[in-house]
């Protein structure tokens, strides 16, 4: 009967609880421990949202949980194109017919995947927590799950639990080569070994499907993920007018990684090159780049909100791999590799992050403060070798640390420093393989 999906829901519940668990590389994704919440699971597409998605299932059945009590269940499915809200209701019902052993007398699992292709899904998932005994898990790829809209209906009963690419430790462990221990604890063929995996990671980024993928393949495929992305996280969810003006913006984005960004001046180039646009219109676009996680930005660490606004943000793609895709030269650049996977972990570690400019004109490429309290000063360099370099990096912490007593300065390079250059107190230097591996501390 047209409308009704009960046999489509019946037939997907069937073969999802059959279906035997993937072996899957483990992800390193903090889930908040906090009861009565949905856990929305968001991320740029082909993160390995799925995958975590069935991670939790699999450490819940690990835990003791019946099988029969953990659904997953993908809503992309053409079957279920342009299913109204209302019928999400068979979904319920179809399960507890199969299984009614389980209505209001123990607490049952849903994971549902791409839940966003269901509009007005946060209705049901708020009938579902108030008449149900149900955990509710949930995916999608725009952070549309969390929009303001969207916590507004939901009243603040989700949580956002975010999944990047690999990290360079989970990259690492996806190949079978994770140390398990410190590095300083670790032999000198172990760290060499791991410092050739960075530059490997930093050039070809956290993907799962892109590792150890040739560079033709890799880039073809990361390709392909900016623009789907594109097209139906940014372009089709926001009836964007104007696509020529956001694929120049996100160019020109990703061709600069870690550098500033300044709306003014790209509004000032699109219309030198006959482009219309608003320049609202370039700061929504901005924005919805954020929101489908195919940048970060980052602004100013003030204290003051009009400083912070009138200066430009510097952007980051989510993952380094995407940086050869744009950068005119076609070559990987290392260092804003580097910078980007540094704040992409700083970010994975839930903290707070700025960049920093002192009154002397120099900058420190990381304000960051923990959720624990703890505030560090970063500043990111490969090669910090020649005595200019070193010398530059040094002043500019130096700077700020007088600024910021309370934080803890550090510098990051790719490859050592030599043991003729000594960093004064308090500044502190860190080998970038050892801090991707360890916690902040």
């Amino acid at each position: 009967m047209k409308g009704d999906y009960t046999p489509i829901f019946e037939a997907k519940i069937a073969d999802s609880l059959a279906a035997p668990l993937p072996l899957l590389t483990r992800r390193s994704v903090h889930l908040p421990a906090i009861s009565g919440k949905a856990l929305a699971v968001i991320g740029m597409r082909r993160a390995g949202k799925t995958s975590f998605l069935w991670q939790c299932l699999a450490d819940r059945l690990a835990a003791g949980t019946p099988r029969e009590a953990l659904l997953y269940l993908n809503l992309e499915d053409e079957r279920l194109f342009g299913m109204p809200t209302s019928a999400l209701h068979h979904l319920t019902e179809a399960y507890f017919r199969l299984h009614p052993e389980w209505r209001d007398q123990r607490r049952v699992t849903f994971l549902l995947d791409e839940i966003q292709v269901v509009p007005g899904w946060e209705t049901y998932v708020r009938r579902l927590m108030d008449t149900e005994q149900i955990d509710l898990f949930l995916s999608g790829s725009s952070a549309r799950l969390l929009s303001r809209e969207v916590a507004t209906s939901m009243r603040g009963r989700a949580l956002e639990v975010l999944v990047h690419p690999f990290s360079f430790r989970e990259a690492l462990r996806h190949i079978g080569q994770e140390p398990t221990r410190p590095w300083v604890a670790l032999p000198k063929a172990t760290r060499s070994r791991v410092e050739h995996e960075l530059r490997t990671y930093l050039t070809g980024g956290g993907f799962p499907e892109a590792q150890r993928l040739d560079v033709r393949d890799r880039s073809a495929l990361l390709r392909s993920y900016v623009d789907v992305a594109l097209l139906r996280d940014v372009i089709e969810r926001h009836a964007v007018s104007n696509p020529t003006a956001l694929r120049w913006m996100l160019r020109q984005l990703l061709s600069a990684a870690a550098s500033p960004f300044s709306v003014q001046k790209f509004y000032d180039a699109l219309r030198s090159q006959g482009i219309p646009v608003a320049k609202d219109t370039v700061h929504a676009y901005l924005a919805h780049l954020e929101d489908a996680f195919i940048i970060r930005t980052v602004s100013m660490h003030t204290a003051s909100e009009r400083q912070r606004m009138v200066n430009p943000r510097k952007a980051y793609p989510i993952d380094p791999g995407l940086i050869p895709l744009y950068e005119r030269s076609g070559r990987a650049n290392l260092g804003q590799a580097l910078e980007t996977t540094v704040l992409v972990e700083l970010e994975r570690r839930a903290c707070d992050v700025g960049y920093l400019r002192t009154p002397e004109g120099f900058e420190v490429d990381f304000h960051a403060r923990h959720p624990d309290g703890s505030t560090w000063l970063i500043q990111v360099c490969v090669d910090a070798s020649a005595s200019t370099t070193f010398e530059r990096e040094v002043r500019a912490l130096q700077s700020a640390a007088e600024l910021h007593p309370e934080a803890i300065p550090i510098l990051i390079t790719l490859d050592p420093i030599p043991t003729s250059q000594t960093l004064p107190a308090p500044l502190r230097h860190q080998l970038a393989a050892d801090w991707l591996l360890s916690e902040l501390s």
